[in-house]
């Protein structure tokens, strides 16, 4: 991403501004939300004598494995400062620090994403998957992380045990549904980005390499950031 997506990247960060006022008083009536992804299952049950449906979209799983800073961590764990919010939304990609062609561009994108929420980092948590956990121990973790000014806050770069990262990109994040790509079992090499909710819903897919996509991802960050706001009652301001 050269300076001008820089540029858009900083600039697109404005506009969610104007869709939260639309979004804050017309929610119902302008969709603008990112979709969600993957039904697990449906069910009914009955109110005022007519029988509704709802949905029970897929929720990533937990799983536990160590940061760049030696500590065990888990999706669980991830917990917003804010009483009122305690889940985090998520943006997840997955690399490996010896990578020499797309990862360090997919790093540094997710970089200029983490200084795009600098000044809100309590409501999104970004997670580097490593697929290469044999030679990704925490020290090259947290050398890679200092190559590239990583904020450790609120950005993990995990590693633990292969087939737990591998079956958690397979079954969970499902990499191998997206765009008929096929993304190989036995070594994980993809530019996507992923985007889940407050409850781990997957609510996009993003080409990490593609600067058009990241201003799509930064926006839709802060829509999953307002989709809380349709639960508030409405401000009075008289």
């Amino acid at each position: 991403m050269g300076k001008k997506g820089f540029l858009g990247l900083a600039l697109a960060a404005l506009l969610p501004l104007t869709a939260f006022f639309i979004f804050r008083y017309f929610g119902d009536k302008v969709q603008i939300m990112p979709r969600h992804y993957y039904i697990d299952s449906t069910r009914s049950h009955v109110e005022d004598g007519k029988i509704i449906t709802d949905t029970v979209w897929h929720k990533v799983a937990n799983i536990t494995l160590v940061n760049q800073l030696g500590q065990t961590v888990s999706l669980d764990s991830i917990r917003s400062v804010n009483d009122t919010v305690r889940n985090k939304i998520l943006v997840a990609n997955f690399f490996f620090t010896r990578c020499p062609s797309i990862c360090p561009k997919l790093t540094a994108n997710m970089h200029k994403l983490q200084e795009s929420f600098k000044k809100s980092p309590d409501y999104v948590q970004f997670l580097s998957f490593s697929v290469d956990s044999e030679r990704d121990s925490v020290p090259v973790l947290k050398k890679y992380a200092d190559k590239f000014n990583i904020d450790h806050s609120n950005w993990w770069l995990l590693t633990g045990s292969k087939k737990t990262i591998y079956d958690f990109a397979l079954n969970e994040v499902k990499l191998g549904l997206q765009d008929g790509e096929g993304v190989d079992s036995n070594f994980i090499h993809t530019p996507k980005f992923v985007l889940m909710d407050r409850n781990r819903v997957i609510r996009g897919y993003y080409n990490g390499l593609d600067s058009t996509d990241m201003l799509r991802l930064l926006d839709d960050v802060v829509f999953l950031n307002m989709e809380i706001e349709k639960q508030k009652p409405k401000r009075k301001w008289f």
